[in-house]
């Protein structure tokens, strides 16, 4: 497995800030986990309220948890309420089931961790992840 480097974690995070930047987005807080759950990097923009850190955490590690992207498990909470709850308990409330977790994949396929990112529209959080994962070098899964 390819090790999600500090530099190339650091590129996703400044990236998705200068995509919100150039949309003139809410206030983001960013985190950037490794393939096994540990955080390489996180910010809270000023301005973001109290829990931001604690969404965009839950999103990117919800994604790594299931191995989907929180849009996958946004739809399966509307198919199959029943299943992700119960998994969000097994989990002890750390998943956040709304786009904006998104897996992050290296060029042969493997997975190197996921970035999760809130403070606006879910959509918005979520393309601001795909954008900065896409400036390092690597592959956005979104679901």
């Amino acid at each position: 497995m390819t090790e999600l480097k500090l530099e190339t974690a650091l590129t996703i995070l400044n990236t998705a800030l200068s995509t919100a930047a150039e949309k003139k987005l809410n206030p983001l807080a960013v985190a950037v986990l490794d393939a096994r759950g540990c955080i390489k990097a996180a910010v809270a923009q000023d301005g973001t309220s109290l829990m931001r850190n604690d969404i965009a955490h839950g999103k990117a590690y919800g994604a790594l948890a299931l191995g989907i992207g929180s849009r996958a498990i946004f739809k399966r909470a509307n198919e199959q309420p029943y299943f992700v709850d119960a998994v969000n308990t097994l989990a002890r409330g750390a998943i956040v089931p709304v786009p904006g977790g998104v897996l992050i994949k290296d060029a042969s396929g493997a997975l190197v961790g996921a970035v999760g990112i809130s403070g606006d529209t879910s959509d918005n959080d979520e393309a601001c992840a795909v954008a900065g994962i896409a400036a390092a070098g690597l592959t956005a899964v979104t679901g």
